[in-house]
């Protein structure tokens, strides 16, 4: 799911280390910092998800997974019950926005 038009494109991939599995129907969620939502999502089989507008506003925003629910189907108590990664949009490329994820603790960082 890769913006090939050069204009901006937010992709992100859920793994759940736990299991060692792709964590497919994770609910997302873009906002900016002032609450304004800009698109919602929902990640596919292979725990991938393409979301937002085709141009990003610059400037910071928040993608929120709504972790909790993956776990509590999957029967695993978790300490965290979302999960809110923030980044600055500073030009028109691609990004994507990965999150590593177990019931006790989550990695993210700025991925290709």
């Amino acid at each position: 799911m890769r913006a090939t038009f050069g204009v901006p494109h937010l992709t992100t991939h859920v793994l759940d280390a736990t299991s060692g599995t792709p964590a497919a129907g994770i609910a997302l969620v873009l906002s900016t910092v002032d609450g304004d939502v800009l698109a919602t999502g929902t990640t596919d089989a292979d725990g991938r998800a393409g979301i937002g507008p085709d141009v990003l506003p610059r400037g910071d925003l928040l993608l929120r997974f709504d972790t909790g629910a993956h776990h509590r189907a999957a029967g695993v108590p978790t300490f965290h019950p979302f999960v809110v990664v923030a980044f600055t949009v500073r030009g028109t490329g691609h990004l994507h926005v990965p999150l590593l994820l177990s019931p006790f603790a989550y990695s993210t960082y700025r991925g290709s």
